[in-house]
């Protein structure tokens, strides 16, 4: 299991998780949602923390809005239907040729939007950053919320994740 975390937050830092705490949490919770999801490989993520102008931009470059987000999700691979990892065996481009990882993708979160959302919904930054890092592995793994029922799982699925690591509210 690789999890590669930048730090490049330049905000309040004292006022955000100490880098002891954001690998512990990020460790948690992408192995955690991993073996949630019946993932059958060692895996590959990579995990960026900013603050909001960073992820702006990020997200009008990307998504064509220009506005701060909480959290931004950037699979590398296609799912035929999500967390389906049947077939991969075959597939070599899946995977890092020196670690022989499958290479999930990269996690963007704001560590702005982390602060505020945990003072606005009431709990914790660490349960706050928790759940946006479940958020994203679903959406690395094939996961969406466009539609009410998609939505609905995915709620159903990161509040399994979340419970089962004691990242509760």
């Amino acid at each position: 299991m690789s999890i590669n975390i930048e730090n490049e937050y330049t905000g309040n830092e004292k006022s955000f998780l100490s880098e002891k705490d954001i690998r512990t949490i990020a460790e948690n919770v992408i192995i955690g949602a991993l073996k949630h999801e019946g993932c059958p490989y060692e895996a590959s993520v990579e995990l960026l923390i900013t603050g909001d102008e960073s992820i702006r931009e990020m997200n009008g470059q990307f998504r064509g809005l220009d506005k701060s987000t909480d959290v931004l999700s950037f699979p590398m691979i296609d799912f035929d239907s999500p967390a389906d990892f049947d077939g991969f065996d075959d597939r070599e481009d899946l995977f890092d040729p020196d670690t022989g990882e499958l290479i999930l993708g990269d996690i963007v979160i704001s560590a702005d939007h982390c602060m505020a959302q945990a003072a606005e919904y009431g709990h914790g930054i660490v349960r706050e950053f928790a759940f946006l890092i479940a958020h994203s592995m679903l959406h690395l793994m094939g996961y969406d919320h466009m539609e009410p029922d998609e939505s609905a799982e995915m709620e159903r699925r990161q509040e399994e994740i979340l419970s089962g690591l004691d990242y509760v509210r």
